[in-house]
């Protein structure tokens, strides 16, 4: 049976879990329990425990693929984690964070890779390119695309902040403004777009869901990151299936010892707890 397209999913895991968290799984080897470090499988077996203790507390999971692609045998682990996550918690949407750019061709073996060999839901890109390296991913109506907008790492500002000087848009717009704005109208056939905003700008984050009211906003930021679970509710909040809030460290390193899955159960409610309490109305 076909799976229901990306916005449909999150909207009804947001319902189903009472919850607007996603859970980074960033595997880094050093910091994994010692029990599992030597373990082949050691990237799915930890990261599986974490999805098996947090899976009814989530709206998604969001597997960063460099954690996995850097080591020998790791994308047969991320291969199998995917489908781990399709057994065990089918109502949970995948988001495969690559932040993919490239054009023809190249774009399209991408998301080849993304949406048929690991099965993912929905995938981050970089539209830095422009159109031409997002197109190819809209063969796939169905899955969800996450552009990347303001993000929440300082050296953003570099060129996110950019105030554009053409014709295109209003006078003054900076360049993660442009990309909002086209990510709302052309950039959205069929209604699976979405923006990566950081967490760490709520004023941006405000400004973006001006700009694309609709749209799912996933952001990154809150927890280790230091960003503001109540301000990103704030400001990102439209309705269920328009905001992600992503935790990846603060979740899934909560504990170091053989508990380290109930640890990071704890830390994963103990966040949606927090979101939730920042909602207006209850999901």
């Amino acid at each position: 049976m076909a799976r229901p397209d990306f916005r449909h999913q999150l909207e009804q895991a947001q319902r189903q879990n009472r919850s607007l968290l996603c859970v980074g799984l960033d595997p880094e080897p050093s910091r994994l329990p010692e029990a599992l470090r030597d373990q082949p499988d050691a990237l799915f077996a930890f990261c599986a425990a974490i999805v098996d203790a947090t899976a009814d507390r989530v709206c998604a999971f969001k597997p960063q693929i460099a954690y996995f692609a850097a080591h020998s045998g790791g994308e047969a682990q991320l291969e199998r984690l995917l489908a781990h996550i399709r057994a065990v918690a089918p109502q949970v949407p995948v988001i495969l964070d690559a932040k993919r750019g490239d054009i023809g061709s190249t774009a399209a073996q991408y998301a080849r890779e993304a949406f048929e060999r690991y099965g993912a839901d929905a995938l981050t890109l970089s539209p830095y390119m422009g159109s031409d390296s997002i197109s190819p991913y809209w063969d796939y109506p169905q899955r969800g695309l996450f552009l990347l907008c303001r993000t929440s790492n300082p050296g953003g500002d570099d060129l996110q902040q950019l105030p554009l000087q053409d014709a295109a848009g209003p006078p003054g717009e900076r360049l993660y403004e442009r990309v909002a704005r086209l990510a709302a109208s052309q950039w959205d056939p069929h209604g699976q777009t979405g923006l990566v905003v950081g967490a760490t700008y709520p004023q941006e984050l405000a400004r973006v869901r001006e700009l694309a009211p609709g749209l799912p906003l996933l952001v990154p930021g809150v927890g280790a990151q230091g960003g503001d679970a109540a301000a990103v509710v704030r400001a990102g909040w439209a309705g269920p299936g328009t905001l992600v809030v992503n935790a990846s460290r603060a979740v899934i390193y909560a504990g170091s010892g053989t508990d380290f899955a109930q640890a990071a159960r704890a830390a994963a409610q103990a966040l949606r707890d927090e979101l939730n309490a920042a909602l207006a109305a209850p999901l």
